[in-house]
């Protein structure tokens, strides 16, 4: 889990400062490592509508190279331009460096629905540790857990998110994390599926959210509903610990699939 600090518009110190995270996590053991969300830009940075870059670009070619020199496998936000639209986009890389999936995030949320076009798809991957899938922040929240609950339905076995918390000054220090421990429990608990959301730390000088800051708090359940971690909340907390999440192929499909799932929500 690489709770990296990101500077808005410095991409590539950015991602010379998650680099040497990912080369710690990979000596320490890890097969995968989950950056945050925009870890080039910033989220709700402005100055991505000059700066963003398309995909494949300097920045995807860099996260490219990073998983493969350390032989780990690699999700990463960061911020896509496909003509004169930009995307909030995570990717997945093997460890090898191949990308496997891309993702769009779909939830964009009030105040900067201006900057970012919705993603219009979602899917997911086999890989030789199981089938992945990817989302982004606020595609999680309870309003729009239905794109969790159909990676579920897709047979998704771990569901990693890059993300972006951010809080105003007046709860940098206050207790955080419901609204993501609420339905990550949800989608581990009926799908045995692992979820894994990690944010970046550090200020947002820019924008509407200007004067808050993201303040890591990353968070990851087990397959089995369990919270396995919770990390170091505030602007200065990064760290890259290594973490164990157990991958259980699913029981049920279809029709039986819908009434357990059915029948739990209802307990």
């Amino acid at each position: 889990m690489i709770q990296n600090r990101v500077d808005f518009d410095r991409w590539e110190e950015n991602l010379d400062r998650a680099a040497g995270l990912v080369r710690e996590a990979a000596a320490n053991g890890a097969q995968i490592c989950v950056l945050p969300e925009c870890g080039d830009l910033g989220w709700g940075n402005g100055n991505a509508e000059t700066l963003a870059q398309p995909i494949p670009g300097p920045v995807s070619r860099c996260l490219s190279r990073m998983a493969q020199e350390n032989r780990v496998m690699l999700a990463a936000g960061l911020t896509e331009r496909e003509g004169d639209a930009l995307y909030n986009t995570a990717l997945l890389f093997s460890d090898t460096g191949a990308l496997l999936l891309k993702h769009r995030k779909i939830n964009i949320l009030t105040g900067v629905e201006g900057l970012y076009t919705p993603g219009t798809s979602l899917s997911c991957v086999d890989t030789p540790l199981g089938r992945i899938g990817l989302l982004i922040c606020a595609d999680n929240l309870a309003p729009s857990l239905c794109l969790g609950h159909a990676l579920g339905r897709m047979g998704v076995q771990l569901l990693l998110s890059p993300s972006a918390w951010a809080v105003p000054p007046e709860k940098l220090t206050a207790p955080y994390g419901q609204e993501w421990r609420t339905p990550y429990h949800e989608l581990s608990s009926l799908y045995g599926m692992a979820v894994v959301g990690v944010s970046n730390v550090g200020g947002i000088p820019t924008g509407p959210w200007a004067g808050w800051s993201a303040i890591g708090h990353s968070i990851a359940y087990d397959s089995d509903g369990a919270l396995l971690c919770e990390l170091p909340h505030g602007e200065q907390a990064v760290c890259a610990p290594v973490i164990s999440v157990t991958l259980r192929t699913p029981a049920l499909r279809g029709t039986d699939l819908s009434e357990y799932v059915d029948r739990r929500r209802s307990l």
